[in-house]
């Protein structure tokens, strides 16, 4: 086991990503992990899995050096402003939530103020459920950790994050900004679930018991989602998302046109742009 950089991890949300987060430390890092959740029976099924050490609590929080925050975004922000007196100088605090502008400038700011270091973060991993009874320490697993440091950080410290991330299962660090981070968000992941969301509403779909297999599976995989969290994820990024979603909208009217007109040139050419650009992502 290679030296440990961090002594003592605080994971605030014991969700599926903040449960997982303390499920794959207690793996494979030699730490101290404490949390904080304010479902009472969370806290206590990770105690008795031997998942955390203690509680996050006001005697707790001043002792660690990482502190992961995997709650929704105005959630992170009021945790921050309502503790940043006791967390360490020093310290690192990074959000586990899909958008970043609206975090990481109030909590840059007020980090300066404090002394420690804020890092807007997005683990690109996860599942259609959510909650501590799904959450299993190998979610992480080949994913890649987004990090949105402030342009003065130290390289050193980068580089501890970056073993950190990978004792806990992660394959890369990517290093973005916060406005890059959203915009790209928006279309990645999620204008995919919108469209899941939105295709799974067609009354056909109550009938499709024996006429579907792996595309249908796949385009609703996500439809199931968290209202409440998704909700405040897209308003949170309401400018990219709607972007993204009218770059849609046109597309699939070009479709539109062209099946209603059984134009098939039309169409085998709207087919062959699509192909050539999935070819591209790989």
């Amino acid at each position: 086991m290679p030296e440990q950089d961090f002594k003592t991890v605080g994971v605030v949300g014991l969700g599926l990503i903040g449960g997982s987060f303390a499920k794959a430390i207690r793996a494979g890092c030699d730490c101290r992990v404490f949390a904080f959740d304010l479902d009472n029976s969370a806290l206590l099924a990770a105690k008795m899995l031997g998942d955390i050490d203690g509680v996050l609590n006001d005697e707790t929080l001043p002792s660690c050096d990482l502190l992961l925050l995997a709650l929704y975004p105005e959630a992170v922000v009021d945790y921050v402003m309502k503790h940043a007196a006791s967390i360490r100088p020093g310290a690192v605090v990074i959000d586990c939530g899909g958008v970043k502008r609206c975090i990481c400038e109030p909590l840059q700011k007020e980090a300066q103020e404090h002394g420690f270091c804020f890092i807007g973060g997005h683990p690109m991993a996860g599942t259609q459920f959510w909650g501590f009874s799904h959450a299993r320490a190998t979610l992480f697993k080949g994913a890649s950790m987004i990090l949105t440091p402030p342009p003065d950080i130290d390289l050193y410290l980068l580089d501890a994050l970056k073993r950190f991330f990978v004792q806990v299962g992660f394959e890369k660090l990517t290093l973005t900004t916060p406005e890059e981070h959203d915009r790209i968000i928006a279309y990645t992941s999620q204008l995919a679930h919108v469209v899941s969301n939105a295709y799974v509403k067609s009354p056909t779909a109550q009938k499709r018991k024996g006429f579907s297999a792996g595309s249908f599976n796949d385009m609703t995989r996500v439809a199931k989602l968290n209202v409440k969290m998704w909700t405040e994820l897209f308003l949170e990024n309401a400018d990219y998302l709607a972007e993204e979603l009218g770059t849609l909208i046109e597309n699939l009217q070009a479709f539109q046109t062209a099946i209603e007109a059984k134009d098939a040139e039309k169409l085998a050419l709207l087919l062959a742009e699509g192909a050539e650009a999935k070819r591209k992502t790989l």
